[in-house]
């Protein structure tokens, strides 16, 4: 009896770990995909092959297929960091929001709940509102980079004072950290609301843009010095998995499982804010992302953080590619701000989770 019931468990857990490792080949193809599509639909059309030889051209090897000069400008100079952008951007916040929401055991958690998106914000409006006087004496250089920094900047300051609060006694409260969070998203939206009270025209206009999200006007300098940081934490936070398995029981059995929870938490608040302080900066304010993605993964695939954290990088980055085509496209020859279509489809989705929630008997 016992040598059956070990035999049934083992293969169990190796149908879940193939189960897994089949979820994250598809969510990789369909990354490829959106990716391929992102670069080639637009105003000037590059077709999948010439997307293939103009990469191989660049390696100093043979064509697949013929392109034009301006469809490699295009590529190369306009949407491949963008994509790669939004690739980024799209990990880091869906994995920052399944870390928080495993950390805060709370399905409503997203980035914007420690107050990490709305200090950046609060950074970058007053960059956008007050840039005039604070651009003297600064070269074109640091000045291209001011929005982005402040940005990062007021995102790190507001963690560290959310985490400073909540924190006693070498022991972080949770709940005191989510309600100090809620309350300095108060105060920095306070503050946004005077800047904007206070702006002229053309920094209304820039702000409102700015806080509607968007990924054009990337460049790869500015992607460079951003990448690492939104990198690093996007590979560093599924290596915390199995702590936040042991957090879904709550913290005292955690404990007793071997790890260390305070660890745990200064870790994964300190990765979040890196990873979405630096998206803030470069795209401005995406919402959604963050709150959607995780629940869609674990609707799918269930609840554990071994496969949650990766998959939900991977099905954030398609997302917003997806988005960001859209954006671009739908308008033509305009942009539409990528935080109107992710909040269009996110807001309706959010509902009817809740909705289908209720018809469970959940709440």
């Amino acid at each position: 009896m016992a040598v059956t019931a070990v035999r049934e468990t083992a293969g169990f857990l190796h149908s879940q770990a193939a189960k897994a490792r089949l979820a994250l080949v598809l969510l990789a193809c369909g990354l490829g995909v959106a990716f391929l599509l992102s670069v080639g639909i637009g105003a000037v059309a590059i077709s999948p092959l010439q997307v293939f030889s103009i990469f191989l051209d660049r390696l100093g090897l043979d064509w697949l297929s013929a392109h034009e000069t301006m469809q490699e400008t295009v590529l190369l100079a306009i949407r491949l960091p963008r994509a790669c952008l939004a690739v980024l951007v799209g990990a880091a916040l869906a994995v920052a929001g399944a870390t928080l929401q495993g950390l805060f055991r709370n399905p409503l958690a997203d980035p914007g709940l420690i107050g990490v998106s709305t200090g950046a914000a609060l950074g970058a409006a007053g960059v956008i509102v007050l840039g005039g006087s604070l651009s003297l004496g600064l070269s074109a250089g640091l000045l291209d980079l001011l929005l982005p920094l402040a940005a990062f900047a007021g995102g790190l300051c507001t963690t560290l004072l959310v985490y400073r609060i909540a924190s006693r006694e070498g022991r972080t409260e949770v709940a005191t950290m989510l309600l100090a969070g809620i309350a300095l998203n108060a105060m920095a939206a306070a503050a946004i609301g005077l800047l904007i009270f206070i702006s002229d025209d053309q920094a209304l206009r820039d702000l409102n843009f700015w806080l509607l999200g968007s990924l054009g006007g990337v460049t790869w300098d500015r992607l460079l010095i951003a990448a690492p940081l939104m990198l690093a934490p996007a590979m560093a936070l599924p290596l915390l998995a199995r702590p936040l398995n042991g957090l879904l029981l709550g913290e005292t059995e955690a404990l007793h499982l071997g790890f260390d929870i305070e660890r745990v938490k200064r870790v994964a608040i300190l990765l979040t804010a890196l990873a979405v302080g630096a998206s803030v900066a470069l795209t401005g304010v995406i919402g959604f992302i963050g709150l959607v993605v995780p629940h869609l993964v674990r609707l799918t695939l269930g609840p554990d953080h071994r496969l949650l954290l990766p998959a939900s990088a991977l099905l954030g980055a398609t997302l917003l590619l997806l988005a960001d085509l859209l954006a671009r496209t739908l308008v033509l020859p305009a942009e539409l701000p990528i935080g109107i279509l992710t909040s269009c489809v996110g807001g309706p989705f959010f509902l009817w989770l809740l909705l289908r929630r209720r018809g469970l008997g959940l709440w």
